[in-house]
């Protein structure tokens, strides 16, 4: 082998991650799963890739068209590892893509499937609060977000709450002393304000006011928007012949059924607020692209 190609494959084989390379080398199509293919529909839903633990399955997606998303995963050959583990793949048609991304994200929370990214119940998850001169950080577990009008932004920690804050004041020019992420001399500038990452407003440069409105416009982009019905409602969606009502209150899903009359009884579990029910729920429900039932 000629010495400059013996060097280069040397520095490509450390420098490709091991992962990477070991799934290119072990992987082959998945024949033993093709007898779960020919059922498989192409409508929306979720699919479930099972190993041989009945307890915890391998990977949970989602997709407008089953069919043709397990495909994909079955050419993919990075893929090969959770491949060669399935002995079956099951799935759950939805009557469209909010069905599917509702249960999707339920099923990964309840099941934690060994190959996906884990979603768990985050009981850390914070807002700013802008009530006062500063802002202000504050917990799911201490104040209802569906209701409170004055919270901006959804992080996973108080630490996640501040570096976007920070960026905020790094973006807008903003005085850190002025937004309570470092301490502040009466009478003296701050320490960015002499490096002009500071419009000035903690030292005269600029007025408070022009300071508090750069921030206010900044922070509306990241307003949540609090829960805008009396209570829970059902949200009609309907796809290839199938039509599912998500009964949802406080931004949380409580599941779906096939006609509002049976929500009876997941009328009765608890609704406080969800993240990714928002994430999910937020734009669908505020579009007025569907049909909304207010629900007793």
């Amino acid at each position: 082998m000629d010495k400059q190609y013996q060097e280069y494959f040397v520095v490509r084989r450390q420098s490709a991650p091991r992962l990477e390379f070991e799934a290119a080398a072990i992987y082959e199509y998945p024949e033993h799963l093709r007898p779960w293919l020919e059922a498989m529909p192409r409508q929306p839903g979720v699919y479930i890739f099972h190993g041989e633990s009945e307890a915890m399955p391998l990977y949970i997606g989602k997709s407008v068209n089953i069919r043709s998303r397990v495909l994909s995963h079955l050419r993919t050959p990075d893929e090969a590892a959770m491949l060669r583990q399935s002995r079956r793949i099951t799935w759950i048609c939805t009557a469209g893509e909010i069905g599917a991304l509702l249960l999707e994200a339920r099923l990964i929370k309840e099941q934690q499937p060994l190959f996906n990214k884990r979603l768990r119940r985050n009981r850390q998850l914070c807002s700013l609060r802008l009530s006062g001169e500063k802002p202000l950080v504050v917990y799911a577990k201490e104040v209802d977000f569906s209701s409170s009008p004055d919270l901006y932004g959804l992080f996973a920690n108080r630490r996640a709450a501040l570096q976007a804050l920070q960026s905020i004041a790094d973006d807008e020019k903003l005085c850190y002393g002025l937004l309570g992420l470092e301490s502040l001399t009466r009478g003296r500038p701050c320490f960015r304000s002499a490096l002009q990452r500071c419009a000035g407003a903690c030292c005269g440069k600029e007025t408070r006011e022009a300071h508090d409105e750069r921030f206010a416009a900044a922070m509306a982009r990241l307003q949540l928007v609090c829960w805008p019905w009396r209570g829970p409602i059902g949200l009609k969606e309907s796809a290839a012949g199938m039509t599912q009502y998500h009964i949802i209150h406080n931004w949380l899903w409580l599941g779906s059924v096939d006609e509002p009359a049976a929500a009876a009884q997941l009328l009765r579990l608890p609704a406080g607020f969800d993240h990714d029910g928002y994430k999910i729920l937020c734009k669908p429900l505020l579009s007025g692209d569907y049909e909304i039932i207010e629900l007793d």
